[in-house]
């Protein structure tokens, strides 16, 4: 009835929770930050409606794939009998989850499938994304914040109006549903490329449930992130916000099938907004908004490296836990591979220090350094 191993459902399992309690945040976050005034119950009723939906198009339309072609290249993210070491990912996002962390589910868990090009291809688009979306939210609040947030706090009383009500609603719609398509990817890579009608709405069934925890209990850690930025509890503002995530997320699902880190557009989008308040208005500084944004790509920096390290060293332990040896020529195949490898570790020293201790200094020095390296990132292919 199942034509997948007991670790793969097990993996399955984790990194279904993790997309849903870690992820899905970005999308319904701000949905449920506006909406505290109603029961959790039907805000969960109104996403699973639209996420069985999603799932029943996207497996009808794609032949039994709900992950929308985001792994159909085989050469990038090969099918592969999954192991013990699979569902170690997952797991650990869910720890790092518990933390409030905004780490990516596409890296932490697609990474330990992917070739060194598929990783290369994931991490130039997330790149990519975050640049875009950092532009487009900066352009938009920057305009914004002078005119319609001006007006929304003068107007504060009337944010529930059915009108607004009603665009919020639509607009959740929108973006969860994009959303989705993007990251089923990361749960589904845990099971064959096609699913049978069985397995397919098991699996369903599963996500749903784990998405109505995630609304009973109010969004969870990673919550609070969305919770520290300026004025997300206005239906109004929350609206505009989720209408831009979406509509980047669209541009980049007609882009191209590679698969991404919707975390890094979130951040870069969440991190513009806020440069666009603090150019704009006295009461939000500059230097906080910069020590917060590069907070926010700091942790998910530390999660991206986790994620990579998990990649290289799980198979490798693996194969010498099964008595295979321990070849080291194998460990990191190509000399681009091995610098991106050793310099990304190395540049957790200075993400560590920022963390600990933020000060100017520290910030314009880190800030230089992730720059530097994304540049020669995209001067260096991997493979």
């Amino acid at each position: 009835m199942f034509d997948f191993t007991f670790f793969a459902a097990i993996g399955f399992l984790f990194a279904a929770y993790a997309v849903v309690g870690n992820d899905a945040l970005q999308t319904l976050g701000t949905f449920i930050a506006s909406n505290s005034r109603l029961h959790w119950f039907w805000l969960f009723l109104f996403a699973a409606t639209i996420l069985v939906i999603t799932f029943t198009y996207g497996w009808v339309i794609n032949d039994g794939d709900p992950s929308y072609g985001r792994l159909a290249n085989a050469s990038k993210y090969p099918a592969v009998d999954v192991k013990w070491y699979h569902t170690l990912p997952p797991l650990v996002l869910l720890i790092i989850t518990r933390f409030g962390v905004p780490v990516s589910t596409s890296f932490m868990v697609l990474t330990v499938f992917a070739s060194i090009g598929g990783l290369s291809s994931m991490l130039q688009k997330s790149l990519i994304g975050y640049g875009l979306a950092f532009v487009v939210g900066l352009g938009v609040f920057l305009i914004a914040s002078v005119t319609i947030e001006k007006f929304f706090r003068k107007t504060e009383h009337q944010q529930h109006h059915p009108i607004w009500v009603l665009l919020q609603w639509i607009t959740t719609a929108y973006l969860w549903s994009v959303w989705l398509i993007q990251d089923f990817a990361n749960i589904f890579v845990f099971l064959p490329r096609q699913l049978s009608v069985v397995e397919g709405f098991t699996a369903l069934f599963a996500i749903v449930g784990l998405l109505a925890y995630t609304f009973a209990n109010r969004g969870g850690p990673v919550q609070r992130i969305l919770k520290s930025k300026t004025a997300v509890t206005d239906i109004r503002s929350a609206t505009i916000i989720d209408f831009t995530y979406a509509s980047l997320l669209f541009y980049f699902k007609e882009l191209n099938d590679i698969p991404m880190s919707t975390t890094f557009v979130f951040l870069g989008l969440i991190a513009g907004r806020e440069y666009g308040f603090a150019l704009t208005q006295k009461a939000i500084g500059l230097l906080r908004t910069s020590e917060i944004a590069l907070s926010d790509i700091a942790k998910a920096y530390i999660g991206l490296v986790l994620s990579v390290d998990m990649a290289v060293l799980l198979p490798f332990v693996a194969k010498g836990l099964a008595g295979a040896g321990f070849p080291l020529d194998e460990l990191i195949p190509t000399q681009a591979y091995a610098v991106f490898i050793v310099t990304a570790n190395l540049l957790l020293i200075p993400v560590a220090l920022h963390l600990h201790k933020k000060t100017t200094g520290r910030m314009i020095a880190l800030a230089v350094l992730l720059g530097s390296a994304a540049t020669a990132f995209f001067a260096m292919p991997l493979s």
